[in-house]
């Protein structure tokens, strides 16, 4: 029995996973703005934060799911009131207009999130 074409057909397939998993990880790709002295302080948290993600484009996502700016609100409500202690990581791309990520900050404030957090790039030293 000649398994030659089953193995090149589970190659082809692994091949295709490696490069599509890197992309359901991350969810929406976003160039982070970045910082010159990262509080190291704070390096983990003990329970996982809400990942709230502001695309160039201006598209919301909430746990990378799209989300409409009116139902963020609603949807932030949810989350708090089913773990009241996560906190909140804004992950905006690092062009997208100041008064947006503040608005934002705002809502996140009003839905009763203990803390909101902006994910930067650490920067490098040169």
């Amino acid at each position: 029995m000649n398994v030659t074409p089953l193995v090149d057909v589970v190659l082809v397939l692994l091949i295709v996973f490696m490069v599509i998993a890197p992309q359901l990880e991350h969810g929406e790709r976003v160039e982070l703005p970045s910082v010159a002295r990262p509080d190291d302080a704070q390096k983990t948290a003990s329970v996982d934060p809400v990942t709230l993600t502001l695309a160039a484009s201006g598209a919301l996502y909430l746990e990378r799911e799209p989300v409409t700016p009116d139902a963020l609100a609603a949807r932030l409500t949810e989350l708090h009131a089913v773990a009241p202690d996560r906190k909140v990581v804004l992950k905006a791309d690092a062009t997208a207009p100041y008064g947006k990520v503040r608005a934002l900050f705002a809502r996140v404030q009003r839905t009763g999130f203990p803390g909101c957090a902006l994910l930067v790039e650490k920067q490098e030293k040169g």
